[in-house]
């Protein structure tokens, strides 16, 4: 691993290849965009994606509203 893998440049969004219960991130960065709200998923955070698409979501509910499911969760 180099030092920009360690140290990514803040605000630089990555690029990332989504595996079944893993990722590799191709291009380091902070961040990745979520594919429904397009907002930025620091990699930390980066719990939900889908394989097949390459497309990464900040919460399950953006994930369902990608697949076109309307989920209430009791609000």
């Amino acid at each position: 691993m180099n030092r920009m893998e360690r140290f990514p440049q803040p605000g630089v969004e990555a690029e990332v290849r989504y595996l079944d219960g893993d990722f590799r991130i191709l291009r380091p960065g902070t961040f990745v965009r979520c594919k429904v709200t397009g907002e930025p998923i620091p990699i930390e955070e980066l719990r939900y994606w889908d394989v097949d698409l390459q497309e990464a979501y900040a919460s399950p509910q953006a994930k369902l509203q990608r697949l076109g499911i309307k989920a209430d969760f009791g609000r």
